[in-house]
């Protein structure tokens, strides 16, 4: 009955106009193009692929399912200067909700310039913007309605005259964010950010009205410390707030290096974080070669409880980041998490 009650609640939330957070990753620093538009080209690498697969709330007839992939790389390297990076990048992005009964998707373009502040490029500056076409349907033959429940069931038949439509929406998005990275070494590591999204607020609306998005800022903040030869200690926050409703997640991995090559290493990360008042969240990484795969499972501890069965959702990501031939390339001081 629980399951039912909030299935009923969240069908009627989808075909009414919301004012709830974007779709986000456990994972966000998997993601990087969703994160911030300031860390496009921001890696060590030719070019970067990110993917990612989130199944929230899966006990509840797939609530919400999102899944994104991104491509990015530098440009123009060979005219500027060894501590500069001049990023682009690609992101697709969609999200299904109610089982389908709203379904997002995004596609966006992503550059960035990263400046360094130093001779050694141990500090940079970035900034970067993001502008992304969104496509909303909504699928009301998915929808259960209230009139369609009798003493034997559901009939099937309902009095609303919509109720078998497909409608859909599209507008312009516009994001942009600024981050910057430093280290004292070039071993360690420390980066503070910030990206807003939705900065020209597109109407939004499957029915009459003139309602507009609200934007997203979102703060975030991290950094990695050697342990040992090897070893490193990731940790990292992220903080958003889009109109009423607040996020913080913070936590971090030990990443433990097996094979005890610096160059090349093959680690593994052990860690979690904490999305405050909503879950906890382990996490298992793996990194070999060019490959990173991360796994992530959500434990809910908020009032949904009873009826997510305390299970928050599953996630996974890969990042793959292609290393130039070239052995004397230059190098970027990235943040990892």
């Amino acid at each position: 009955m629980k399951k039912f009650l909030f299935t009923v609640t969240l069908c009627v939330a989808l075909v009414s106009v919301s004012t709830a957070q974007d779709p986000n990753f456990s994972q966000f620093f998997a993601s990087p193009l969703t994160l911030n538009p300031a860390l496009t080209g921001k890696f060590n690498g030719v070019y970067r692929i990110a993917g990612n697969y989130r199944n929230q709330w899966p006990t509840i007839n797939n609530a919400f399912v999102t899944k994104t992939a991104s491509i990015d790389f530098g440009i123009m390297k060979n005219r500027l200067a060894d501590i500069d990076q001049f990023g682009i990048g690609i992101m697709g992005f969609t999200d299904r909700a109610g089982d389908g009964v709203l379904t997002s998707n995004y596609f966006g373009l992503s550059l960035a310039y990263h400046k360094g502040l130093d001779e050694n490029g141990y500090h940079q500056i970035g900034a970067g913007f993001q502008g992304t076409y969104m496509s909303k349907r909504l699928d009301l033959t998915k929808v259960t309605f209230e009139d369609q429940l009798t003493p034997y069931g559901f009939t099937g038949i309902t009095s609303e005259s919509f109720s078998k439509q497909q409608i859909s929406l599209g507008y312009f998005d516009l994001n942009a964010g600024v981050l910057y990275n430093g280290s004292t070494n070039g071993y360690n590591n420390f980066y503070l950010g910030a990206s807003m999204y939705h900065i020209n607020r597109p109407k939004e609306t499957f029915q009459k009205g003139n309602f507009l998005l609200n934007a997203r800022t979102t703060l975030q903040a991290g950094g990695k410390i050697p342990v040992g030869p090897y070893n490193y200690l990731h940790f990292s926050a992220n903080y958003s707030m889009q109109a009423k409703a607040h996020n913080t997640m913070v936590g971090g991995a030990f990443a433990l290096n097996v094979n005890g090559d610096e160059e090349n290493p093959t680690t593994i990360y052990f860690g979690g974080w904490y999305r405050f008042d909503d879950a906890v969240i382990p996490y298992i990484g793996l990194e070999f070669g060019e490959f990173h795969i991360g796994a992530s499972y959500d434990v809910n501890t908020s009032s949904l409880k009873p009826a997510s069965n305390v299970k928050g959702g599953s996630e996974i990501s890969l990042i793959y980041i292609r290393k130039p031939v070239d052995p004397n390339a230059k190098k970027l001081n990235c943040p990892k998490f």
